[in-house]
């Protein structure tokens, strides 16, 4: 459970640290700056990869180059079947000489590599090494933004907009279904449980996902992801609340057994539903599949 919370922290502070960039790249052209908008060199061909961030080796995996991965962060695992073996290195502290010695045509690597102004990667840069940075994104935009960089950096353009094609036309065929409700039901969607309870507002890819299926999220005039008061949520009287929380043993249950929240609707309605942490916790291709159980836990009428 210990190791379950602290994965999930992990990604919460991931997604707190969000931002963006560009891709650089258009067609099959290789990239020539990264997502955070560093200039890179990539290489012609790339047959070795490290990934450090469970998001990028799942887009990696769907482009059918899983066997190039010869490291991978420490939640990878938890998240891609079949790379246990590999090297695995700490996503706040990694070790670079171990990295080095692999010899990797590319490492893809989180915004958190560069935060407080350092570089921890640019020993690697240093070596000759290509590394290119892609901040976990903030919109569903953007994160067709990242898978197609992935693509093009790895010569897979084509592949990725496949990708991103299948996606927008499950988003936009879920979306088509949501718009028939009858009405908006108020949605509270905890990322992490009591005593500290951490949620979204605005300008998340979250946030767009209870919006396309079919709700309201109550916090919606908040900026980004944030801290949540009790109380607050409470006032806020939600019509449901989702939960991600997978270090407990039965977020759900937790939330219906909380002292004072007899009288929230979702809890008296027993309107309290768990989403699948994966999917709605990072941000690549599979989004859609937390969209398809956000919708079905708010529109069970529509989405049987």
């Amino acid at each position: 459970m210990k190791r379950k919370y602290l994965v999930s922290l992990l990604l919460v502070l991931l997604l707190i640290l969000a931002g963006c960039g560009s891709t650089g790249a258009k067609g099959s052209e290789l990239p020539t700056v990264d997502r955070a908008g560093y200039e890179i060199e990539l290489p012609k061909k790339v047959e070795t990869i490290i990934s450090m961030a469970p998001s990028t080796s799942q887009v990696i995996e769907e482009l059918g180059l899983k066997d190039k991965l010869i490291g991978v962060d420490m939640q990878t695992p938890f998240y891609v079947e079949g790379v246990d073996q590999l090297a695995q290195f700490e996503l706040m502290s990694p070790d670079l000489e171990a990295m080095a010695a692999l010899k990797p045509d590319l490492v893809f690597v989180t915004g958190m590599s560069s935060q407080g102004g350092e570089d921890i990667y640019q020993p690697l840069k240093d070596l000759g090494i290509v590394v290119a940075t892609i901040p976990s994104s903030e919109s569903i935009e953007e994160i067709k933004n990242d898978n197609q960089f992935i693509a093009d950096a790895l010569g897979q353009s084509k592949k990725g907009k496949e990708i991103n094609d299948k996606m927008q036309e499950a988003i936009d065929e879920i979306a088509k279904k949501a718009e028939a409700a009858e009405s908006k039901k108020t949605v509270l969607f905890e990322i992490a449980a009591l005593p500290t309870i951490y949620s979204f507002g605005n300008s998340t890819f979250m946030n767009e996902l209870i919006e396309l299926a079919g709700g309201e999220n109550i916090f919606a005039d908040e900026y980004s992801w944030i801290a949540v008061n009790e109380e607050a949520a409470i006032s806020k009287n939600p019509d449901v609340i989702l939960t991600n929380v997978n270090y407990l043993e039965d977020s759900v249950a937790e939330i219906l057994s909380r002292d004072g929240w007899e009288q929230v609707e979702a809890v008296k309605n027993g309107d309290v539903y768990y989403i699948d942490n994966g999917y709605s916790s990072l941000p690549n291709h599979k989004i859609v599949l937390a969209l398809q159980e956000m919708a079905k836990a708010l529109h069970p009428e529509i989405f049987k």
